[in-house]
């Protein structure tokens, strides 16, 4: 191991993120007592200009109104981008009259490590001046081309951040790229046309100590493709996906969430090398083959998501 290691910097289930549009009301209520793990309110691209005033202060009375915390929920507000002239008055009122109700910011089309500078100086000063004891994350949404070539100088970014989610909408757009469903696969692609951006961008999270969470799938009639791309997802070492619609929820939390058989197989990895330590070795052999300190690290790895899954249903029997 190299002598710089970049721990994770904070834990949080996120096999599934709910995407609700603060204009509604009702569907913040459903987001409240649906069984996602984490909820981001938008204030921006699922909310029309006239409505965003109306939105930010809908999401507000959300904040302080539900207490989503005692529902197992990670809660989240998606602010306008830092070209729009919405977007400081979204930090602003937001962190200024329910910033102690709310666990991060999610920071559209991040392009440069200065966009986060900016976010996290308002933040900061705002949680100072309002005497808050709680700590607001940022999480960084890459989905521009500026975004990805600049995606490792992103993750380094000092402070606050502690995602990075892939939009591969705009990243599309952004690209030029021809597509047919948001998420979705090109047929004349040769494979998965988003494998090389969410396997860079996975890799910079993990370089740094961030979680790194995969983005919508628009066509949510098509489950079947949506467990596919949240599998091909998870291979790279994805932790969770966006549902931009209700049903998909279950299909994230099924795909992330470790099976017990591979539950059970880190446990035993954890014993055995336990033993072979006892023994003066530095690996072992399980089932015909050779585990090590490497296979323990993975083996903690779904431990530690296996325990924040028992976590969070009991917090959500106990809402209900």
């Amino acid at each position: 191991m190299s002598h710089t290691i970049n721990h994770l910097k904070k834990l949080r289930l996120q096999r599934s993120e709910l995407a609700v549009p603060g204009s509604s009301p009702e569907m913040i209520d459903k987001a409240a007592n649906s069984a996602a793990d984490f909820v981001f309110l938008d204030i921006e691209d699922a909310v029309a200009p006239p409505d965003k005033e109306r939105a930010r202060k809908n999401i507000i009375q959300a904040l302080n109104d539900i207490d989503w915390r005692a529902k197992g929920k990670t809660v989240s507000v998606r602010i306008n981008g830092l070209d729009t002239h919405y977007m400081y008055r979204d930090v602003v009122d937001v962190m200024e009259q329910a910033g102690d109700r709310l666990d991060t910011i999610l920071v559209p089309k991040v392009g440069v490590p200065a966009d986060l500078y900016m976010v996290e100086a308002m933040v900061n000063q705002i949680e100072m001046a309002k005497g808050y004891k709680t700590r607001v994350g940022l999480e960084a949404l890459i989905e521009t081309a500026l975004g990805m070539a600049n995606v490792e100088a992103i993750a380094a970014t000092p402070g606050r951040l502690e995602a990075m989610h892939f939009g591969v909408a705009d990243y599309a757009a952004s690209n030029k790229a021809r597509t047919v469903n948001i998420g979705g696969l090109n047929p004349d692609y040769p494979g998965d046309q988003w494998h090389f951006a969410l396997s860079r961008m996975t890799v910079a999270c993990r370089a740094y100590g961030l979680r790194a969470i995969d983005g919508p799938f628009g066509d949510f009639s098509d489950p079947e493709g949506y467990i596919a791309g949240a599998k091909r997802a998870a291979a790279l070492g994805i932790e969770g996906k966006w549902a931009i619609h209700p049903s998909q929820i279950a299909l994230a939390n099924d795909v992330f969430s470790p099976p017990e058989k591979e539950v059970a197989r880190a446990r035993r990895i954890l014993e055995v090398l336990k033993e072979a330590e006892a023994l003066g070795k530095g690996a072992a052999a399980l089932d015909g083959k050779m585990i090590d300190a490497a296979s323990e690290r993975m083996a903690r790895n779904v431990l530690a998501v296996n325990e924040a899954i028992g976590r969070a249903g009991q917090a959500h029997m106990a809402a209900q």
